[in-house]
């Protein structure tokens, strides 16, 4: 038999899993249109932020669904049969 408190555990982990991936993909695309106005000079850094954080957000897509986030709540799961 499940808990509703794990229940409600995992689904706000969803919920702030995917926000952190809309947070991320969505810097990324702010420093590729230089949002923020950064100096000439400072363009390929801005670039790299762009692409560390594109690269980071598409990183915590694949763990969400996935379920690799979830291991403690599987294992104790598991225990529970």
């Amino acid at each position: 038999m499940k808990k509703t408190g794990n229940n409600i555990f995992r689904t706000l982990r969803v919920f702030f899993g995917l926000f952190m991936v809309i947070v991320y993909l969505g810097m990324a695309y702010l420093m590729f249109i230089n949002f923020f106005d950064w100096n000439t000079s400072l363009t390929w850094f801005r670039y790299v932020l762009a692409v560390v954080f594109m690269l980071y957000g598409v990183y915590r897509c694949y763990r969400q669904v996935t379920g690799v986030d979830y291991y403690r709540n599987r294992r104790d799961d598991d225990e529970e049969d």
